[in-house]
């Protein structure tokens, strides 16, 4: 990819600038002395970031410059304000429309199953059901299938977490996950500090328990900044801290290692627990994983959780959580509300992860997704209105919009929704009259023409409303 690597890097430098057209592949394999096939692989490469195109009886073309992305969503300040919209009529309206057929779902952050190892899960599936006393029927243990927890441990290492099998426990899926951490930790009328915006599943339930949540002010690209944890710990009362550290959702940013170095300290200096929502973090653009917090934790004060729900089975709801020294109060609740969890699922997912499948998958994954988040900037460049602003992640799966202040999303959403597009509306991911004018975007799908003209459709319906 070095040849494709020295056009991106002219691309951005606008050596090359869009309209531009690139040599011939002939041309190039004459020049550099390299195959036509190792050209053509270098310029599909690029032509699937967006930044080229191909015109049919013409050649390749620059399209587009990531340095030109449109203007970066700026830091949150939210206020103590309670919201009057029923937004929960909202969240469950966005929900309901993932079954309708032919629907676009930019509301959907998940991978679509033409982005899955699908015949290699089966296969794991199979296996598991020949392996397992009496084929899956039986309870697994409370704390989980052993070869999922091992499995999980040794993956462990790629982010500096050195957890071993018995510091895990399994859960239905990561949001499981987090209830029991939030109800290990909590009392009803407690109060817990979370990102803004944030994933509204957090919000729903911490009020379904009686917990009241601060809203903290949270940078695109960094997060929450520790100097606003310390300002929120000398004015309240705080029980817990829930953070999604990378490549959060909505907004996709992911807390520098050094921020959550001093986060990790601080918390521990004050004996406040942090419930760390790790689901992207093995979904990134860069070289490397970035770490947790739960790799500075030395005193069991972070409870980590994290699934493969939005890296290779969202429909297993397999999900785990290394909880620190909450293990027994974890396991105490997964024992009362669901006894074990999904027994052929777990062992699935261990044989996957066992036989080594998931870093070749999480690489084309990861490949796919880079070049999807490239390709939905450059539309919303292409076809929103001036002005719009959107943030630029380094790994997940989504984007956050914030359009004029005279947009109302949900609006939009009802708008969009009549061409079979569906967006999540951003006044869903607080609990306060905030973010009604933003909106976040799934890029989780093979980016296909079909998927290229509801990003035209619903920048146009933007500007109509404008």
């Amino acid at each position: 990819m070095q040849t494709a690597a020295v056009f991106e890097q002219q691309i951005l430098q606008e050596v090359i600038k869009i309209g531009d057209k690139l040599p011939s592949v002939r041309e190039l394999s004459k020049e550099k002395g390299l195959s036509v096939s190792t050209i053509l692989q270098a310029y599909y490469h690029l032509e699937g970031k967006g930044l080229i195109e191909s015109r049919p009886q013409s050649g390749y073309y620059v399209r587009f410059n990531p340095s030109r992305f449109p203007q970066k969503v700026t830091k949150s300040n939210p206020l103590d304000i309670n919201k009057s919209k029923d937004v929960e009529t909202i969240i469950s309206e966005v929900y309901d429309d993932f079954a309708m057929p032919g629907i676009v779902k930019f509301s959907l952050s998940l991978p679509s199953p033409e982005l899955l190892p699908l015949a290699q899960l089966n296969k794991s599936m199979i296996q598991a059901l020949r392996d397992l006393d009496g084929n899956g029927t039986l309870y697994e243990s409370v704390q989980g299938n052993e070869l999922l927890r091992r499995q999980i441990a040794r993956w462990s290492i790629h982010w500096g977490g050195n957890l071993k099998a018995d510091d895990i426990i399994s859960t239905s899926g990561c949001m499981n996950a987090i209830a029991y951490c939030l109800m290990a930790v909590t009392k009803p009328g407690d109060l817990i500090a979370v990102e803004s915006p944030v994933y509204f599943g957090v919000l729903r339930f911490a009020q379904s328990i009686g917990l009241k949540v601060l809203e903290l002010p949270t940078d695109p690209d960094t997060g929450v900044d520790p100097s606003d944890v310390k300002k929120a710990l000398k004015n309240h009362d705080i029980k817990a801290f829930f953070f999604v550290t990378n490549f959060s959702n909505p907004t996709g940013y992911c807390i520098p290692e050094e921020n959550k170095k001093e986060l990790v300290k601080l918390f521990s200096h004050h004996g406040i627990p942090l419930i760390e929502d790790d689901l992207y973090g093995d979904v990134y653009f860069g070289s490397t994983r970035p770490k947790s917090c739960k790799s500075f934790d030395e005193e069991g004060n972070v409870l980590w959780c994290s699934s493969i729900s939005k890296t290779l089975a969202p429909g297993y709801r397999v999900g785990w959580v290394a909880p620190g020294k909450y293990m027994e109060q974890i396991k105490r609740l997964k024992l009362y509300h669901s006894i074990t969890s999904a027994t052929a699922q777990q062992a699935a997912i261990g044989n996957f992860l066992a036989n080594g499948r998931y870093e070749h998958h999480l690489r084309k994954l990861r490949q796919t997704l880079h070049a999807n988040s490239l390709q939905c900037i450059r539309g919303i460049g292409d076809y929103f209105p001036q002005g719009v602003k959107v943030t630029n992640p380094q790994g997940g799966f989504i984007l956050w919009v914030e359009l004029d202040k005279k947009i109302d999303t949900y609006q939009l959403y009802q708008e969009a929704l009549q061409h079979k597009i569906s967006i999540a509306p951003g006044t869903m991911f607080s609990l306060q009259d905030r973010y009604q004018n933003c909106m976040r975007l799934s890029y989780g799908m093979q980016w296909t023409p079909e998927v290229e003209k509801a990003m035209k459709k619903l920048g146009n319906l933007v500007k109509t409303m404008m």
